[in-house]
């Protein structure tokens, strides 16, 4: 597949089959993501390869979070087994992560070459004929999400990825044609 065509196809995959993901394949996809532009080389990426245990309690805090949302213990417990549960079940799970720098310069750039790596990451996968679907939002600063990570002080969850053997893939959704998002400047 060349790149124009991973690009053109990639699409976020949220059912997968029961094929297990190897170890193999997670380090090829790592190894394209670290090969993702950083400035001053600070390589900021942090990954961290979850297992069913690991990502079962990563479903449970964001269960919990989930369940903020609906009325009656009965219902919120019922969240939290299905979230819990649907993370167990995923054939592979990683979080991904950057240092934090104290220089906020350093910082921003570190968090944009972190999604460069993601981009990365996710585009190897595709090229395994693997899926992917990169989630963010307050459970990466959750302390329970954190713990379930087992991310130290001095570093951010940027995403969490699900990785698998595509079971459907969705149709493209519809994109702005690049010149219309586009702007000379002589």
């Amino acid at each position: 597949m060349d790149l124009f065509e991973a690009i053109s196809t990639r699409r976020s995959i949220k059912a997968y089959t029961d094929r297990p993901v190897s170890d193999e394949e997670i380090r090829r996809m790592l190894s394209a993501a670290v090969l993702a532009p950083n400035h001053l080389m600070t390589q900021p990426w942090r990954f961290y390869v979850l297992g069913p245990e690991a990502r079962a309690a990563y479903g449970r805090a964001l269960g919990h979070r989930k369940a903020k949302r609906v009325e009656g213990e009965d219902a919120k417990d019922a969240v939290v087994a299905k979230v819990e549960a649907s993370h167990r079940e995923l054939p592979a799970m990683l979080a991904v992560a950057m240092t934090l720098d104290e220089n906020p310069e350093i910082r921003e750039e570190d968090y944009a070459a972190t999604y460069m790596a993601i981009q990365n990451l996710g585009l190897a996968a595709h090229a395994m004929s693997l899926g992917t679907q990169v989630k963010s939002g307050a459970i990466m600063d959750d302390p329970a999400g954190r713990r379930a990570v087992g991310v130290p002080e001095g570093e951010r969850i940027v995403a969490t990825i699900s990785v698998g053997e595509p079971a459907a893939v969705p149709e493209a959704k519809p994109r702005h044609d690049a010149g219309e998002l586009t702007r000379w400047v002589p």
